[in-house]
């Protein structure tokens, strides 16, 4: 794509919007306007339209609704062929397509209704990733801020495994660590990184099964394999994938309800 390689220098990245919703176009474009480095060229109502507009129009950025009659967003890629044409920002009512998104390498995930805050991130993004030196992890931030905090508990995550996704029940996870805005999944002792804290990581997980050890670990307790007692009242673990970490006593101290640990 042309202005991909210019971004620097100043040129807009041309979008369209597709959506069968009359309001839906109208929101986008109203958002596009006031969007530094986006530039609206285009919309369409249908699938079949769309087709016609990404190959007359050749944009940089689709806006691409999944649910629409007749032929949906993702049947739209599909007549479009590979390598996709454009960058992919799927904008949806439903977050039960997100993995599906992940499949077809979607830029970003948009829950609708869509708030100017998370579309500013979503251009944000956009300018941070239309250089050569972008990575997955820019991708996957949008996706998995599109997901909604969890009604319960999860039992899956998904996670980075080179340029794809995969989906890591939490059984396999031995320990997530924190680095400054990133966390290290550790799964099956290969760590996974994503963008986030891990606060809010801990609160997607139960409490049953995952504990904070320390300022900066959570570990999941049949990972654990060996507890030592440590200075000060502390414990040292041997987890099962080899890791030796510190269970610190300010966190001993603060176990869960209904957890018994008996050392």
């Amino acid at each position: 794509m042309a202005a991909r390689a210019a971004l620097g220098g100043g040129m807009s990245l041309r979008t369209v919007v597709v959506d069968d919703e009359a309001p839906a176009r109208a929101k986008l474009r109203r958002y596009l306007a006031t969007a530094e480095g986006l530039e609206w060229v285009g919309e369409a109502s249908d699938g079949i339209a769309a087709i016609d507009l990404i190959r007359r129009c050749r944009p940089d950025v689709v806006f691409l609704d999944i649910s629409m009659p007749g032929m949906d967003g993702f049947a739209v890629l599909q007549a479009l062929g590979e390598p996709l044409p454009a960058e992919i920002v799927f904008v949806t009512a439903h977050d039960t397509h997100a993995v599906r998104a992940f499949d077809v390498h979607a830029f970003d995930y948009l829950l609708k209704p869509v708030g100017p805050q998370r579309f500013d991130r979503l251009v944000a993004r956009l300018r941070k990733l239309l250089v050569p030196s972008a990575s997955l992890g820019v991708r996957m931030d949008g996706l998995l801020d599109a997901l909604p905090p969890p009604a319960h508990y999860v039992e899956r995550l998904l996670l980075p495994t080179g340029d794809s996704a995969e989906l890591v029940h939490v059984d396999r996870i031995d320990r997530i660590e924190s680095d400054r805005n990133y966390i290290d999944v550790y799964v099956e002792g290969t760590p996974r990184r994503l963008r986030g804290t891990l606060d809010a990581m801990q609160a997607r997980l139960s409490p049953a099964h995952f504990v904070r050890i320390n300022r900066s670990t959570v570990v999941r307790l049949d990972a654990i394999r060996e507890l030592k007692p440590w200075p000060e009242g502390e414990q040292r673990l041997l987890l099962r994938d080899g890791a030796r970490v510190t269970w610190t006593r300010r966190y001993l101290d603060q176990l869960p309800p209904g957890l018994a640990l008996e050392i």
